[in-house]
């Protein structure tokens, strides 16, 4: 099985035109920004809780902590929420939350129950195939994150950490290398 596609710039902003489009337009950029902004796998996305989220004085907290249940390897792990991340659930909650509780899912689906890891799957292949990009999956939005760290010279290690990786070699799969990281690259010589 091949890797999920990484996407371009371009790529995800007609993604976003296209989400912008749907009939649970905020509750789907949401969650597409969350895959692209913090690396998380569809199932942490489908099983975050409000609580998870949102902490004292219903702030967006600067890290979600994810317990052993929600995470692919039974580890738990802690998610850092940059600040783009953060002004995009304040605005998904203030506008799609209001009177939730903190135990109730995050992301509700239009049944208005929490989504399982196979609908959240459908939901992003509902989003890609519409807007005609090929070989994207749920995971795009995570190698993407990874992709444009290690861009950017983070170290495969802290990408490991972010990623909740046990290996860095796993995370060396993650990567993607491009034209313009090779052309910077030779540059540099």
């Amino acid at each position: 099985m091949s890797q999920a596609k990484t996407l371009r710039s371009d790529d995800l902003k007609i993604v976003m035109a296209h989400v912008a489009t749907r009939r649970h337009a905020v509750r789907d950029r949401a969650i597409v920004l969350a895959s692209f902004l913090s690396g998380m796998r569809a199932h942490e996305l489908a099983s975050l809780k409000l609580g998870d989220v949102i902490g004292d004085g219903e702030r967006i907290r600067d890290e979600i902590m994810l317990d052993a249940s929600q995470t692919k390897g039974r580890h738990a792990r802690r998610v850092f929420v940059n600040g783009k991340l953060k002004k995009e659930l304040g605005s998904y909650i203030k506008s799609v939350c209001a009177g939730w509780q903190p135990y109730e899912p995050l992301f509700r689906s239009q049944k208005r129950r929490g989504f399982n890891a196979n609908t959240m799957c459908q939901l992003f292949l509902s989003i890609y195939a519409a807007c005609g990009i090929k070989g994207a999956s749920s995971h795009s939005g995570r190698r993407t994150f990874i992709t444009n760290l290690a861009s950017k010279s983070v170290s495969v290690r802290v990408l490991a950490a972010l990623a909740g990786h046990a290996s860095i070699a796993t995370t060396q799969k993650y990567i993607d290398v491009n034209d313009a990281q090779l052309r910077n690259a030779v540059e540099l010589a």
